[in-house]
């Protein structure tokens, strides 16, 4: 990934006092755009999907997005003057920008010198991720950002391991920042049978949640679904749910009432 060094001194990453000139330049590996999202935040949003994951999700349905240089290199400044082309509809619907990927907390300074550009503009900013970074990293983007969707797995340590390859200790790390900073989150969960839908799984994420209190705006429990499988197939990537089918509606229903008991504000 080619990207400006925007560390100090002492190897620390910053942002703050960077000049306007070096934010506009900092680049990234973007991987596609959509430029009128509606599911990804509030209002229309142009969602923009950066290269590279750190996690290998069973279910995932983009697995080309994992390669940290699957994807385009661009300029804070050229993805503000196409911002810029969609601010009559970001400001009739109360949208903005979402970024996504792979996994946007991998280039961390980019995605930092970019909320910042785009807080400066007065552009909304949401952050689509699986929370899977260390704190300095976060530490980067969090003041820039004004809403984070996040992509709960798992919330036992040893079932998210087993279902993306990595423990979960960063991602519970990360909701705390969140807490402590009292940043707005909407909770997305896939119900995948056999490996995130048993009632103690449900019910470990729900203790989870409440224990993130006020900042947890949405929970959706969105189905497993096999989109991903012909990507896999032509990736050469091994499918680890062959022949694991969506839950039904009624296995659905049952989770979102054992959410809603916990008062949590399920969609």
């Amino acid at each position: 990934m080619m990207m400006i060094d925007l560390t100090d001194s002492d190897g620390e990453l910053a942002l703050a006092g960077v000049p306007e000139a070096q934010i506009l330049a900092t680049k990234g590996c973007v991987h596609s755009v959509e430029t009128c999202g509606t599911v990804d935040g509030p209002g229309i949003r142009y969602v923009l999907f950066l290269a590279g994951c750190p996690l290998r999700c069973a279910y995932c349905h983009n697995p080309d997005t994992w390669s940290p240089q699957a994807g385009e290199i661009k300029m804070v400044e050229t993805i503000m003057a196409e911002l810029r082309r969609y601010r009559p509809y970001f400001t009739a619907s109360g949208g903005g920008i979402t970024v996504s990927g792979g996994e946007p907390a991998m280039q961390a300074a980019f995605l930092g010198a970019l909320f910042q550009r785009c807080h400066a503009e007065g552009i909304h900013t949401c952050l689509d991720t699986s929370g899977y970074c260390e704190p300095a990293q976060a530490e980067l983007f969090l003041d820039d950002t004004d809403l984070v969707l996040l992509d709960i797995k798992q919330a036992d340590p040893d079932k998210h391991k087993a279902l993306t390859g990595v423990d979960n200790e960063r991602i519970l790390a990360f909701a705390r920042m969140l807490k402590d900073r009292a940043i707005p989150v909407w909770i997305r969960y896939v119900v995948v049978p056999g490996s995130t839908d048993a009632p103690e799984d449900i019910d470990q994420l729900c203790r989870l949640l409440v224990g993130l209190g006020g900042i947890i705006r949405r929970v959706t429990f969105l189905p497993y679904h096999t989109l991903g499988a012909g990507k896999r197939e032509e990736m050469g990537i091994t499918n680890a749910l062959v022949g694991v089918k969506p839950p039904s509606e009624t296995a659905m229903a049952a989770i979102r009432a054992q959410a809603r008991q916990y008062g949590l504000p399920v969609e």
